[in-house]
Order: structure tokens, then sequence, then C-alpha cells
């Protein structure tokens, strides 16, 4: 593997740091494998998924958008479960009286 500079003194930091690399890698080539997609293709579809927040006088809601068929595909073919439609539910703090 060609390595740029890493910018670690310490020998485990660098020997941890090219292992994350590695397996970062690792796991492209296994989605890539999987979906028969290249990493670009798959990481356009996915970085359409995102989260909002909605506050009102109820609280805040956390959810992601619709996922797409291309998302759906995707995930089926990693066997990941998709991610919740709603995230986190926060009732508005009741008034003190």
């Amino acid at each position: 593997l060609d390595l740029r500079p890493v910018y670690h003194r310490l020998e485990d930091r660098i020997r941890a740091h090219v292992l994350l690399c590695w397996l970062a890698l690792l796991l492209i080539r296994v989605a890539e494998y999987r979906t028969g997609q290249t990493w670009r293709t798959l990481s356009n579809h996915l970085q359409l998924m995102h989260i909002g927040e909605f506050a009102g006088p109820d609280g805040r809601v956390r959810q992601r958008t619709e996922i797409t068929s291309e998302q759906h595909q995707i995930f089926k073919a990693l066997k990941i479960q998709e991610p919740p439609r709603v995230f986190q539910v926060t009732p508005a703090p009741k008034p003190q009286v």
C-alpha cells in the first residue's frame, strides 16, 4: 500500500492508523463486491439519506428521510438492517407551576 504521511509519533498509533485504513478499504471492497457497484455509486446513493430534527410545542423528533429504492437494494445486498425512521423523540419539558 502506498501511504501518505501519517502524523502520529508513537509506533502503536501509527500501526493503529494503518490498520483502520486497511479495514476501511476492506469494508469498501466487500460492499462493492456484494452490490456489484462502485464505491462512488454506493456513496452517492447513501449520501442522500439525512436526519432531520423537527421541533414543536409538544417536543422534538429526529427522523431520517425516506429510503430510496436504490438505498433499499444496497442495504439488502449488504444484509444490513435499514435504520429506523424515527431516531429520537424528546417530549417538551412540562411547565413548572
